[in-house]
């Protein structure tokens, strides 16, 4: 994954993350651990990259991230309120003090009328609890849905840490 782009969007993540004594976690999920990726590619990301989940399926984000029945259940795995539960999870079971979590329908196929393939869902996460989530329709394979989705997770982070004091 030698994109310049993700880099130096990484390399931002982590000037601004390491400026404010922070650590960050990731819990992916259609993204398969590619933010991840993306963030240790910086040398040095260990002074601000804590760890990363990914959980592909219902029970790994019901088993690592405390996902609960009641969400899945009623919104998908694709969801603002999976996310946000994906994101408060990651908190809770790290040492990190933010979180982004990314989960949706990368294609070819698993997509549905009401959440078509390239509709993905984002949270990220201070653990004082500040949290902004948004869903995102992006086009392409699943490869550009992919690579488009950790663009958007790393600068949510970076407009998260924006609006922080």
């Amino acid at each position: 994954m030698a994109d310049s782009k993700l880099y130096e969007l990484a390399e931002e993540v982590g000037q601004a993350l390491k400026a404010r004594g922070l650590m960050l976690a990731t819990a992916e999920s259609c993204t398969g651990g590619w933010v991840s990726e993306a963030v240790t590619m910086v040398p040095g990301s260990s002074e601000w990259f804590e760890r990363g989940f990914v959980t592909y399926t219902y029970i790994s984000k019901r088993e690592m991230l405390g996902v609960s029945d009641a969400t899945l259940g009623q919104y998908g795995a694709v969801s603002e309120p999976t996310v946000r539960e994906m994101a408060r999870g990651a908190l809770v079971r790290s040492h990190a003090q933010v979180a982004v979590a990314v989960s949706g329908s990368a294609g070819p196929s698993g997509g549905t009328p009401e959440k078509p393939v390239g509709t993905v869902c984002f949270a990220w996460s201070f653990k004082d609890g500040v949290a902004q989530s948004e869903t995102r329709h992006f086009a392409g394979d699943r490869e550009a849905v992919r690579k488009q989705s950790v663009e958007h997770a790393l600068q949510g982070i970076l407009s998260l840490l924006e609006c922080s004091p």
